[in-house]
This record gives structure tokens, C-alpha cells and sequence, in this order.
């Protein structure tokens, strides 16, 4: 029970103090309970499905919840945006179906000129890495060269544009993580 109780609190993004005063038991039990060192009594389990926002017999399941494992194979990505014609840019969801996410992963074509495309820029981080092809990520004051392999990390309200550079199209796995906006369930604007 004590991993179970762990990932829904997380998920729940409460605190072991939050969860623990909402509850009606010490912090230190709570962290106990979440390490397997005490086991709650029902009235506490119960005082914690509602808390939890879940049925009490989640807690005690040994069975992975679907919600917390997801598997999104190369032909089930959900096209998210994109234009048309050889060259254009276009993005593939990678789980669409998962809510309540703190990223937003999915896989970037980026155009083969960008040059026409504004700069973007929104809150958060984000990662690219190159799966195949070159690219150039653009920058107002730097552009960074990156090919099969290689990553980079960077604070999302820089402004930034990306291009497919090679004669191979390019394709990157890019996350974007917000935890300001509570959710990542919304894509942003795409860079």
C-alpha cells in the first residue's frame, strides 16, 4: 500500500503535511504508512481514499492502475498539428489519453525553413532530443547544430524556432514540463 499511497499523493500534488492535516494523522505515521513500516487502521485508509479521491480499494490493490502506466506504441501517436506538403512542420501526441500529466511529450518534423515561422516562447522547460536527422535550434542570440543522439535542455520563454536541416527529414522527441499551469494536458504553442 505504502508506493500506492506515495504515487497518489503525488499525483494529487499534496504535501505529507497536507495530506497528513486533511487526514487527521501526524506526518511522521503518514510517512510510515508510505514506507510500509505501519499498515492504517480502515477508518484512516477510508480518511484517506477521500482525501485521495479514490475508491479504498485502490490503495490496497497490487494491480498497476492503468492511469499510472501508459504504453503509446510508434502507430498509436495522435497527430496534434501540422501542415501540409513535404518540408511542413507537424507534431504526433505521445499520451494524449493520460490526464492529469506534469509533461507534454511528443514527437516534433520540424519545417525545412524556418525562417518564415515566428520565434515562441512560453512558461516552462523543455528537452529535445534529436531521434533522426539534423536540426538547428534557433535562438534570438544562438543557434545550436544538433544531430541523431544529441539533446539540449533549455527555460521555455526564451525565444526559440527550430528547422529540419538535413536531406533526411528530422525527428525529435520533445517534452515540455509546466508545472505553473497545474496541468499539461494543453499543448502549447508549438515551437
Amino acid at each position: 500500500m505504502g508506493s500506492r499511497l506515495r504515487v497518489l499523493r503525488q499525483q494529487n500534488r499534496l504535501s505529507l503535511d497536507a495530506l497528513a492535516e486533511q487526514v487527521g494523522v501526524t506526518k511522521s505515521y503518514l510517512s510510515k504508512v508510505e514506507r510500509g513500516l505501519s499498515d492504517p487502521s480502515i477508518s484512516t485508509a477510508l480518511k484517506l481514499a477521500h482525501a485521495l479521491k479514490v475508491d479504498v480499494g485502490r490503495l490496497f490493490s497490487d494491480e498497476v492502475e492503468p492511469e499510472l502506466v501508459t504504453v503509446v506504441r510508434a502507430g498509436e501517436r495522435t497527430p496534434i498539428a501540422g501542415g501540409a506538403g513535404p518540408g511542413a512542420p507537424h507534431y504526433e501526441g505521445i499520451a494524449t489519453g493520460l490526464s492529469g500529466k506534469r509533461m507534454v511529450p511528443f514527437v516534433m518534423y520540424p519545417p525545412t525553413d524556418a525562417a518564415g515561422s515566428p520565434f515562441k516562447s512560453h512558461a516552462g522547460e523543455e528537452f529535445f532530443f534529436v531521434h533522426a536527422g539534423t536540426v538547428e535550434l534557433e535562438f534570438p542570440e544562438r543557434t545550436v547544430e544538433l544531430g541523431p543522439g544529441d539533446s539540449v535542455y533549455f527555460n521555455s520563454s526564451v525565444p526559440h524556432r527550430c528547422r529540419s536541416t538535413g536531406p533526411e527529414p528530422a525527428h525529435i522527441l520533445v517534452v515540455i514540463h509546466d508545472d505553473e499551469a497545474g496541468t499539461a494536458d494543453r499543448v502549447p504553442s508549438l515551437p
